[in-house]
């Protein structure tokens, strides 16, 4: 069954199709700015009306629309009541038609995107790309998922109770994942931690009876999860210390990655990463955990573990001139994540430990206080100065103390000649931020900065073949 049609489509969702119904759409996409040719472009009302941009799209080369009403265009069009509720279905009847062999599901407030890499690496899965992770882009990429696949592994996230579970609707799941229950969009959260287990915990809702799920043994939200009366009709696979799976005789191998022992009911197998930092250990521990439970062959899902390379703003190292380097966690940020990337940058080449920081969002009124903590969090792991910039700027600044300063925002961070320019050459940089901050511009500034500059700028990384 390759993809499909208009027609195809409207025969499983519903609609009426106008001009050409037998074309066949290579992807979908919500996004002018970022279309394809040969797209479907779902024009959605959301902020901003995307039946505005429907001509463009046309122009950008989408070869359909997926509208609410007819638009004034010679180009193949699906007309339905509910554009976002037609793009949620099309997605759940392509899923239900080419299932995999196993549907699995990550989520956890840290982590999320590495870990679906590596248990995809690890099954030899299918995966939704990028960070297509809630309810607009999960439904998006399912909707021309290929035929035949043996496994898919797809990433949930959420910032609200319920998210999660619309998502397990669109795609039921056999097996699931949580890295870790955090802090993240806490604001969202009236019974704050817990109200965030529960929105996690609708991924072990939503898992098919029979199914199984994975965790970190020393997550006492997920062991709270795996003791409610909704989450009884799955199997909890705790990971760690004491159990059945775990990870022993880690090993690090700087910018290289690392190296462990995975612990099984059916003995111990070597595997080596090339994302540094024992957090991805974890991650890997867990996919790996999960993939075996599900039947995966070990070796494959050892060497499938061993070719996941970092990408930008996920772990991505680069070296700088002076024998530093800079890691590029500028993707997102929140506490945890925050210091499990401090950790990995300790053991990496270079001079002292630094660290450029914006901002941490959606942390509701406890915002300050869990800055001030993470600052003081950060010298505690021997960060020696902190450049911070954003709204709670003042407030990592104050918790990490002496050698560190604060900047308003990322202009000021630039600009100042206490700001980036006055990073020490030779460091050790850690750049992260919540994704309002911008934080990669930091990453661009430092690698175009003839003080820092390297010809050659990423190392450690071998090919997926090596």
């Amino acid at each position: 069954m390759n993809p499909w049609s208009l027609f195809q489509a409207a025969s499983q969702v519903g609609g009426e199709i106008l001009g050409d119904g037998a074309v066949v759409p290579s992807s979908l996409s919500m996004d002018t700015r970022t279309i394809q040719p040969g797209a479907c472009f779902v024009a959605l009302r959301a902020g901003r009306d995307g039946h505005d941009f429907a001509i463009q799209a046309v122009e950008k080369g989408a070869v359909a629309l997926l509208v609410d009403h007819p638009m004034d265009s010679d180009c193949p069009q699906w007309v339905v009541p509910d554009t976002l509720a037609a793009l949620q279905r099309w997605g759940q009847a392509r899923l239900a038609a080419v299932r995999p062999g196993t549907v699995f599901g990550v989520t956890g407030s840290v982590g999320k995107t590495s870990t679906k890499e590596l248990l995809a690496a690890a099954v030899g899965g299918w995966k939704t790309p990028g960070n297509r992770n809630n309810t607009l882009g999960l439904p998006e990429a399912l909707a021309t998922l290929p035929e035949g696949l043996g496994a898919a592994v797809l990433e949930l996230g959420m910032s609200t109770p319920g998210e999660i579970r619309r998502l397990t609707e669109i795609a039921p799941l056999d097996a699931g994942l949580i890295t870790l229950v955090g802090t993240a969009h806490i604001e969202h959260f009236e019974h704050g931690q817990q109200g965030i287990a529960e929105a996690k915990g609708e991924l072990v809702a939503g898992l098919n009876r029979g199914g199984a799920w994975a965790h970190l043994a020393s997550d006492p939200w997920c062991r709270w999860i795996a003791e409610q009366p909704w989450a009884r009709h799955a199997e909890a696979l705790p990971v760690g210390d004491g159990e059945a799976f775990g990870w022993e005789a880690v090993e690090s191998l700087g910018a290289s990655g690392g190296a462990f022992h995975l612990r099984t009911p059916r003995g111990r197998i070597p595997i080596r990463l090339q994302l540094p930092g024992e957090h991805q250990i974890r991650n890997a521990a867990l996919a790996a955990a999960l993939a075996i439970r599900m039947g995966f062959d070990p070796g494959r899902v050892a060497e499938g573990l061993g070719t996941v390379v970092p990408e930008a703003g996920r772990g991505r190292i680069h070296a700088l001139a002076g024998g530093g380097c800079l890691l590029d966690e500028t993707y997102n940020a929140s506490p945890d994540s925050i210091l499990a990337c401090a950790r990995a940058l300790s053991l990496l080449p270079g001079g002292e430990s630094v660290a450029v920081l914006g901002s941490m969002r959606e942390l509701g009124p406890e915002a300050p206080r869990i800055h001030r903590e993470t600052g003081a969090a950060l010298k505690g792991l021997g960060i020696s100065r902190l450049w911070a910039y954003g709204e709670f700027a003042g407030d990592l600044a104050e918790g990490f103390g002496l050698r560190a300063v604060a900047f308003p925002d990322f202009e000021a961070l630039r600009e100042d000649a206490a700001g980036l320019s006055a990073i020490p050459p030779g460091a050790r940089i850690l750049v992260k931020g919540s994704r309002y901050w911008g934080a990669e511009r930091a990453v661009e500034w430092i690698l175009q900065s003839s003080v820092f500059s390297l010809q050659s700028s990423v190392f450690g990384l071998r090919s997926s073949g090596s």
